[in-house]
């Protein structure tokens, strides 16, 4: 078993401390690897407030985890030791469902094993993140990562980069297309690099006038202010698709009246609250709304290979492990551009 140093939350409400804990032993087909960065999640506050009422003590958070393989297991064939490698979202599922076996291991109907605030598959070892020092996973779970960007740039890849990637390619955007992504976050900004780059032409929708500078930046060809009545009329049956990445509690309908005929809103955000719509701008104009999680192990590494070839990566803070509460404040207050990676360097020390 691996000796592992880590910070962890020990109950809803308790801020996040030093703590120590064991990896599991490398079995056969798992791979160990030294964990060099670690991207923070605003699902992390969420997890470690209990906030989605199913949080699991003590908790190590953690999802965007990029380091270097350490040792591999007798039967282990995709990894050796040395390789660059991440993992995501997910460390197993349960490979028997048909969304398993078609590929959709993110949606597989008995549940998937997150990489943290999970149990293991014995169902007893609670499953521990990245906020931590070492990971034991399967290999077929793990990704492979390229050396061709800023390690610190990929590690929000294998969450806020899937996030978006993954439903913008399920409704086919492509050159032309006209797209609004909504809101400038960690998801908001990794929609507009994306959508950009499939070769559409991208809208930032804002209540912030502060972010247009940024918006443009990124690569987006417009900037709205949503709190303008003139402009969101000017809007109205303008997009083939709509990236909704709020999360904070707002109306769809006035994005709705901003797709065309047959236009998509994608929710990846998650309202406190539900959201209340009537079918009339739905049936209308016969809209779309469709809800994405975050992508398979195949789509994730399709999506880190396009960032690699394409000079993708996330606009990121490095910070040291000790600052981490801080961080989460700060994330509450929308005051990052656009994601927070913890430099393991730091815990190790």
């Amino acid at each position: 078993m691996s000796h592992t140093n880590a910070y962890a939350a020990q109950s809803a409400t308790s801020q996040l401390t030093p703590f120590n804990f064991n990896r599991r032993e490398v079995g056969p087909h798992d791979v160990q690897m030294d964990i060099l960065y670690c991207g923070v999640c605003h699902s992390d506050i969420h997890q470690v407030r209990n906030e989605w009422g199913n949080s699991i003590y003590p908790m190590v958070p953690g999802h965007e985890i990029v380091g270097r393989i350490t040792k591999v297991g007798a039967h282990v064939t995709k990894f050796k030791v040395g390789d660059l490698a991440g993992v995501g979202c997910f460390t197993d599922s349960c490979r028997e469902c048909d969304n398993c076996k078609s590929g959709d291991e993110q949606y597989c109907d008995k549940g998937m094993t997150g990489t943290y605030n999970g149990y293991e598959k014995d169902g007893v070892t609670i499953s521990q993140g990245g906020y931590s020092t070492v990971i034991v996973t399967d290999e077929n779970y793990t990704l492979k990562v390229s050396d061709a960007l800023p390690l610190e740039g990929v590690a929000p890849l294998l969450c806020a980069g899937i996030t978006t990637y993954s439903p913008l390619k399920h409704v086919g955007v492509k050159k032309g297309d006209r797209v609004a992504v909504l809101g400038l976050g960690g998801l908001g900004h990794m929609a507009v690099k994306f959508a950009v780059a499939f070769g559409a032409e991208v809208t930032m929708l804002s209540t912030s006038p502060s972010k247009a500078a940024d918006a443009a930046r990124l690569g987006a060809h417009h900037f709205a202010l949503t709190s303008d009545a003139e402009t969101m009329k000017g809007l109205q049956n303008h997009f083939d698709v709509i990236l909704n990445t709020v999360s904070a509690q707002h109306e769809y309908i006035p994005y709705l009246n901003l797709l065309r005929t047959n236009g998509t809103m994608i929710v990846v955000g998650v309202p406190p609250t539900p959201v209340q719509i009537h079918a009339f701008p739905l049936i209308m104009k016969r809209r779309s709304i469709i809800g994405s999680l975050i992508g398979s192990i195949k789509e994730t590494q399709e999506m880190l290979d396009f960032c690699a070839a394409h000079n993708i990566a996330s606009d990121v803070e490095v910070i040291k492990i000790d600052y981490i509460n801080e961080a989460y404040e700060r994330i509450l207050k929308s005051d990052v551009r656009y994601r927070f990676v913890i430099d393991i360097a730091s815990l190790k020390s």
